[in-house]
């Protein structure tokens, strides 16, 4: 290759990263917001006796919460949030998450959490909401002995791009000294979502109800036309009205429907509604909003398995192919690299039914091939729960992380465990870690 076509090239591709930047950042805009200063605020009552309360507004439009126990021991928590969230904002959202991971506080540490400054998705967008997250509490409190950032469900996507992004500041220093991953969807933005593509697919081949004939026809990766809604209330009459509200009353037909779309998707019962509206709301905004309308999805090749006649449903299911624009912009925003340059623990119950274990593999390995596994320790617990796991093991988690970050011992998930037994009698919860699991990578169609 010429060296004139050679430089082509590379112009050529950062034309393209650049554009995928831009678009990235124009997807990200939202209203200008007016910074409010933390102000003191009563904190909630369900939080420990004694703790001092802040709360305010980013300059960006993230409305936070900030909580410091009387017992403080100069650490603080940055919170990034799961969802995303599809509402706008509002001042007490981040209420929740405080509560949520109170057991923190009670440990000593400080804690804050926020919005986002919109709703909808966007991984690079709320990393850097996170990170002003931080800045904004060092100002206000100065700077804390040691920082982690924790990240949960979605936020733990947020949490560990935050991480690649803003754990050193300009002149190499630490911004944050550890990374605490919890119930995450760590397999980046490209495949994190497939296996609800496949579900709107299946689920349309067996229902035809989403949409329905005499509605308005899209492709289903679009989730639902631009300007178009629909409450999860309705989607649960719809999956009703196919599968059956409940065994009782379950006609052969829709005894039938549902058993096929289970059997085929791996997607529980219980979660059928949750999953579908995730492939109905968040597919529309990541597509009309984020995307520019472009498809990140596909399964033109996928084979089809688990129902009565896999033959018929792969004849009829609907097919699709991604733009790779679109796969392009998704990646840039979402996927991981694994160059982690910080002690970074996670938890993850291997029943999980909102964000499958598997993300833990996928994360292990992305690490693995960055060459960075010996600063990634992973844990994983028998619980099916997904937005709050029992308290002594998150405890547990943040103390060894502590041990880990100021005395250099690198923890085990024996140790983490050993730790959470010590814990539990206080906390009144038990500790659920299974030592001997090990997260396999998903299945391949």
């Amino acid at each position: 290759m010429t060296a004139r076509r050679l430089t082509g090239r590379i112009a050529a591709a950062a034309l393209g990263l650049m554009a995928i930047a831009e678009a990235a950042s124009a997807a990200d805009d939202a209203p200008a917001a007016s910074a409010i200063p933390a102000e003191d605020t009563a904190c909630p009552q369900t939080l420990p006796a004694g703790a001092r309360c802040y709360s305010g507004r980013s300059a960006a439009g993230a409305w936070y919460w900030i909580a410091v126990p009387q017992n403080w021991n100069g650490a603080l928590v940055v919170h990034a949030h799961g969802g995303p969230r599809s509402q706008e904002p509002e001042r007490n959202d981040a209420v929740e998450d405080l509560e949520r991971f109170s057991v923190l506080l009670d440990e000593g540490f400080a804690l804050t959490a926020s919005t986002y400054r919109r709703g909808g998705y966007g991984v690079r967008m709320a990393a850097e909401d996170t990170d002003q997250l931080r800045q904004i509490v060092w100002d206000k409190l100065g700077r804390p002995a040691h920082t982690l950032l924790h990240g949960q469900s979605w936020g733990g996507n947020v949490a560990a791009k935050a991480a690649e992004l803003y754990a050193l500041d300009s002149d190499g220093r630490r911004n944050y000294d550890g990374v605490v991953l919890t119930s995450g969807v760590l397999s980046g933005g490209t495949r994190a979502y497939g296996f609800r593509a496949d579900l709107r697919a299946v689920y349309q081949f067996y229902c035809h109800n989403h949409p329905r004939s005499d509605e308005t026809v899209y492709p289903l990766w679009q989730g639902l036309p631009d300007g178009a809604s629909m409450s999860r209330t309705e989607l649960a009459a719809r999956v009703s009205e196919c599968t059956g509200a409940d065994a009782a009353t379950r006609t052969p037909e829709q005894a039938r429907n549902l058993r096929n779309i289970l059997g085929v998707t791996g997607v529980s019962e219980e979660q059928l509604v949750p999953h579908l509206n995730w492939a109905t709301t968040l597919f529309q905004d990541m597509v009309s909003q984020r995307l520019g309308g472009k498809n990140p999805f596909s399964n033109a090749d996928t084979v089809y398995t688990g129902s009565d006649d896999d033959a018929a449903l792969n004849a009829g299911v609907e097919r699709f192919a991604a733009d790779p624009e679109a796969v392009a912009q998704l990646a840039y925003d979402a996927d991981l690299s694994g160059l982690i340059v910080l002690p970074t623990l996670t938890i993850h119950g291997k029943a999980d039914a909102t964000a499958f274990v598997w993300h833990e593999a996928v994360y292990r390995e992305t690490v693995a091939a960055a060459g960075r596994s010996d600063l990634l320790v992973q844990t994983v617990t028998t619980e099916a729960e997904h937005g709050k796991l029992s308290a002594p093991e998150y405890a547990a988690l943040f103390r060894a992380m502590m041990v880990w970050i100021v005395d250099g011992t690198r923890p085990t998930p024996s140790s983490v465990s050993d730790l959470c037994a010590g814990l539990a009698d206080h906390y009144g919860q038990p500790c659920l870690f299974d030592n001997s699991f090990v997260p396999a990578m998903p299945a391949t169609r």
